[in-house]
């Protein structure tokens, strides 16, 4: 008992997790170190300004399939200089629990300015920013951008991530024709990777042959 204490203090030590992920889940960094990451829901820096329910860790989570997908894309990605950096993958239900909640108090509007400065907060829903299911709690859905690799440097995209407006959808004609080539490019290589796009999201990407396509799952990122 007192070797097996002494091997999870050791782990912590490390900063690494103990969680056991349920089946056919895998950290991203176990698969592809080298992979970029800022979980947003695990700080400050998101449309609500708050962490969110479930995300207690800065960890990558996802199926093993879309984590070996990524490692292809990264793979690629990487002789030309440039990497992908993920902003949200898993999510908990608890944590989409937490945004319809957030929607509904239409008094809370900490980061209208930055996130969504001409929609009205109580037309969340009915534009389909907010909704109470969410294909990254499935596993297989993840937010994400490139960088270049020496500077660590954002390629410009035209909008932040999370930007609720039409600037946001894939081929906006509100950004300029290189931010919109920089959106194709990011966009070409999801889709040669077996990733479907979603029509209001430049950064939103589900593999298409996703292992569990009606399941919601909600253990926490630990």
């Amino acid at each position: 008992m007192k070797s097996i204490a002494f091997g999870l203090l050791f782990l912590i030590a490390l900063g690494v997790s103990a969680q056991n992920l349920p089946s056919g889940f895998v950290d991203l960094s176990d698969i592809e170190a080298s992979i970029q990451k800022e979980l947003r829901y695990a700080n400050t820096n998101n449309f609500i300004g708050q962490p969110i329910d479930g995300y207690h860790k800065d960890r990558v989570i996802l199926t093993k399939e879309t984590a070996l997908a990524l490692k292809k894309i990264q793979q690629h990605l990487l002789k030309n200089n440039l990497s992908l950096k993920i902003f949200d993958a898993y999510r908990p239900q608890q944590a989409v629990d937490h945004f319809v909640k957030w929607a509904k108090d239409v008094t809370d509007t900490l980061r209208k300015q930055d996130y969504y400065p001409s929609v009205a907060k109580s037309d969340l829903f009915a534009k389909g920013y907010i909704a109470s299911k969410s294909g990254h709690t499935r596993g297989s859905t993840v937010d994400l951008t490139l960088v270049y690799v020496k500077t660590n440097q954002e390629i410009d995209m035209g909008s932040a991530y999370d930007f609720f407006g039409e600037a946001s959808h894939p081929f906006s004609k509100e950004i300029t024709k290189v931010q919109q080539e920089n959106r194709r490019l990011l966009r070409t290589i999801m889709l040669q990777h077996g990733f479907q796009p979603y029509e209001n999201e430049w950064w939103h990407f589900t593999l298409t042959k996703e292992p569990f396509p009606k399941t919601y799952f909600n253990f926490a990122i630990e």
